[in-house]
C-alpha cells in the first residue's frame, strides 16, 4: 500500500455549486484536512446564495490549495466538469476527481480512490453505489429503484459491465482526460456521467469500482429533476447509435 503522506500534490478535486452555502465551507476544511494532500477547485455557477464568497474568503487559510472559477448562471453539469477537467490538464495535475459540495461523497473516500489508482493501477476509478449490493442512504425507494435500474438499462444498451453507470464520484489518470476528446461530449447532464464512462470504456482505459456508501444531502436543495432522467434514458440510445460510427484508437 501507498503511504499517502509521502504523495507529492498531484491530485485535484472538482466540485460543481449551485447554492451551497450550507455545505461549500465544512466540504473545503474537510478536504483540506485529509492525510493527502488535493488540491480543490471549486466550479461555481453564479450562486445568488452567497456560495462564491464563501469560497474566497477561505482561500488564504487554504495555503494556495483552493481555486475558484466563477461562471454566469447554471451552464450544466457537464460543462462545469469540462472547463474543470481543461483546467486541470493545463495545471498537469496526474489524478482529477469528480465530487458532489452536499457530502453524498465521504470526502475520506478520496483517499480510496486514489490508493485504487496507483495502485492498480486504474485509469479510471469509481465511487460506486452498487458493486457490493445497494449502498444508499437516506433515499427515498422510488429514486433507489430508478437509479439502480437505469444502471442496468445502461449495462444493457451499451455492453458495459460498470455496475454504477450513472455515479458522479470519480478519479480519472490524466491520460483518460487527454484521449475523450472533451470538446466533442455531447451530453451536459445526468447523462453526462454515463457519456464519460462510455467513452474511456471504449478507448480500452482500466476502469475499477471502489465501494461507498452515498448518503443523500442533509443540507442545501437537491438539483435532480425527471428531465435529468430522461436526457439520460433517450441519451443511452443515441450515444450507441454514434458510437458505431466513431473510431476509439488511441
Amino acid at each position: 500500500m501507498i503511504n499517502l503522506a509521502d504523495i507529492v500534490q498531484d491530485s485535484l478535486v472538482i466540485i460543481p455549486t449551485f447554492n451551497e452555502k450550507e455545505n461549500v465551507q465544512r466540504m473545503i476544511r474537510k478536504v483540506m484536512s485529509l492525510d493527502k494532500k488535493f488540491d480543490l477547485l471549486i466550479i461555481d455557477d453564479g450562486s445568488p446564495d452567497g456560495t462564491g464568497a464563501i469560497i474566497k474568503s477561505m482561500m488564504n487559510e487554504c495555503e494556495g490549495r483552493l481555486f475558484l472559477e466563477e461562471r454566469s448562471g447554471k451552464l450544466g453539469l457537464g460543462t462545469a466538469y469540462i472547463h474543470g477537467f481543461k483546467w486541470a490538464l493545463a495545471r498537469h495535475y496526474e489524478f482529477i476527481f469528480e465530487m458532489d459540495c452536499d457530502f453524498s461523497h465521504n470526502p475520506e473516500d478520496l483517499l480510496r480512490l486514489y490508493d485504487s489508482a496507483v495502485n492498480e493501477p486504474a485509469d479510471l476509478v469509481i465511487g460506486s453505489r452498487y458493486i457490493n449490493g445497494v449502498n444508499v442512504v437516506n433515499w427515498p425507494m422510488g429514486r433507489v429503484l430508478m437509479s439502480y435500474y437505469a444502471s442496468s438499462y445502461v449495462r444493457a444498451i451499451t455492453g458495459m459491465s460498470i455496475r454504477d453507470t450513472t455515479a458522479g464520484f470519480k478519479c480519472y489518470r490524466r491520460e483518460v482526460l487527454e484521449t475523450v476528446r472533451l470538446d466533442n461530449i455531447k451530453f451536459f447532464g445526468y447523462a453526462f456521467q454515463i457519456e464519460m464512462k462510455f467513452i474511456t470504456w471504449k478507448y480500452g482505459f482500466t476502469i475499477k469500482e471502489v465501494p461507498i456508501i452515498f448518503t443523500d444531502r442533509t443540507a442545501g436543495e437537491s438539483k435532480m429533476s425527471g428531465g435529468i432522467f430522461k436526457e439520460a434514458i433517450f441519451g443511452v440510445l443515441e450515444m450507441k447509435w454514434k458510437s458505431f460510427f466513431r473510431s476509439y484508437k488511441r
